[in-house]
């Protein structure tokens, strides 16, 4: 059994040695001839790495590898921008909602504002003719004796200021001069000069008597100068 194996491996050696030196050189023929070893011939392409791809499947590999994680890159990018577009467009709307809300918000307190003012208004109207219709039915020389201290003068002046007006108009509303044009309690001359102190000259008592005490106190100082004026001239 040995010997056997050992006459294999030298039949194998023998046979490399032959075709070792048919490489080299050729080999003899057995009838004396001859014959030159065939050289083989390697082609040089003008890319060799091209032939490395073509013949290496790793290269497929890697590059399907590559273009994998670069899609996969892409792709992640992509998404990242979807949700800073979709986070960006999420907080706009909210900022309109605020904006909305803010103005909303606004809106109803200028409303509630205007009503609140609306409603002050009314009330300030309606305190002023409550005012003024008691003012209509008051009796004029207690609206005088009130508004007396409210000029300048002393309770004691009421006493020339009833006779004044007493001989003046009869402390008549609506006494009128058909002969001077003069207008009311304090005989204004003309009547519209008491429009200074207020619209409803004509029919209100207070605002004769509030121009008539102004006149007195500008022209003669005291409603007793003024009276003894009118007893010297007959009028003040």
């Amino acid at each position: 059994m040995i010997g056997h194996i050992r006459r294999r491996h030298l039949l194998t050696s023998l046979t490399a040695l032959a075709a070792g030196a048919a490489v080299a050189g050729g080999f003899t023929l057995p009838d004396g001839g001859s014959a030159q070893a065939t050289v083989p011939r390697y082609e040089v392409t003008t890319d060799p790495i091209a032939d490395l791809h073509a013949v290496d499947p790793r290269w497929y590999v890697a590059r399907h590898s590559l273009m994998t994680a670069a899609a996969e890159y892409r792709a992640l990018l992509a998404e990242k921008a979807r949700i800073r577009a979709a986070r960006i467009r999420a907080a706009r709307i909210r900022a309109a909602r605020i904006r909305a809300a803010r103005i909303r918000a606004a809106r109803l307190q200028a409303a509630r504002l205007q009503a609140a003012k609306e409603r002050a208004e009314a009330r300030r109207r309606a305190a002023r003719t409550a005012e003024h219709r008691r003012q209509l039915r008051m009796d004029p020389r207690s609206a005088a004796r009130a508004l007396l201290g409210d000029s300048g003068f002393a309770s004691g002046q009421f006493g020339c200021l009833d006779s004044l007006w007493q001989k003046e108009s009869g402390w008549k509303l609506h006494a009128d001069n058909p002969t001077s044009s003069a207008y009311g309690i304090p005989q204004s001359l003309p009547g519209s000069k008491m429009g200074s102190i207020a619209s409803d000259w004509r029919d209100n008592p207070v605002t004769q008597i509030t121009w008539g005490l102004q006149y007195i106190k500008s022209a003669y100082g005291t409603p007793c100068a003024a009276w003894r004026h009118s007893q010297s001239f007959g009028w003040y």
